[in-house]
């Protein structure tokens, strides 16, 4: 198979599955960049680099974990652009997110994951977002976040740890629970209105 009709492979598929995963890719930039606006941003940037450089993806392989590693790339690349320009004022506040449907504990519950998910480093919030909400195996997640495996199940182990213990939970899957409702895509027109690759 030559380039060209390697990259309209390419093409093709990138096209198929994106706007399947769009929902988890504006969550896990809105889990990076903890504001609305920024995470679209990240998302528009994410999207227009992706395809500006299919030549460089292999549709053989997950789109959603070279989405994701792109996604934080430009994320961290926006943030040391910021340090040289002005020291970065971390005071971004994630917007409400709706919980429809739920008991008032429930609710309360969720209210509090969400902030407590926020709270935590950013190391340790990219690595429960995958393994916890995108149920990512550790070696997918280590691929999307590019570190080592050992680090993403270290990593892991503190960031349950201490949302269970803010959060007062005992049992992981009630983690688990919390965390996917509460960082959960608020409305099914995120795929209607995500960011779209540029036509060409």
């Amino acid at each position: 198979m030559n380039v060209s009709s390697s990259t309209q492979r390419a093409e093709a598929e990138f096209r198929r599955q994106l706007p399947t995963i769009l929902p988890r890719l504006n969550r896990f930039a809105l889990a990076l960049t903890r504001d609305r606006a920024e995470a679209d941003d990240v998302l528009q940037a994410a999207c227009e680099r992706a395809f500006s450089r299919l030549d460089q993806w292999d549709p053989d392989t997950r789109l959603d974990s070279w989405m994701f590693r792109m996604i934080q790339t430009i994320w961290f690349n926006e943030l040391r652009a910021r340090k040289v320009r002005e020291k970065h004022a971390d005071s971004a506040q994630a917007g409400q997110l709706k919980v429809q449907h739920a008991e008032p504990e429930a609710q309360l519950l969720l209210v509090r994951a969400e902030q407590e998910i926020f709270r935590l480093p950013e190391e340790l919030r990219i690595v429960l977002l995958l393994v916890c909400v995108e149920q990512f195996s550790y070696r997918e997640a280590a691929e999307a976040a590019a570190i080592p495996i050992g680090t993403v199940m270290s990593r892991l182990a503190r960031a349950r740890l201490l949302l269970m213990q803010r959060l007062g939970i005992t049992a992981e899957p009630d983690l688990r629970v919390a965390a996917n409702a509460a960082l959960a895509p608020t409305s099914d027109d995120l795929i209607v209105n995500a960011p779209q690759p540029a036509q060409t």
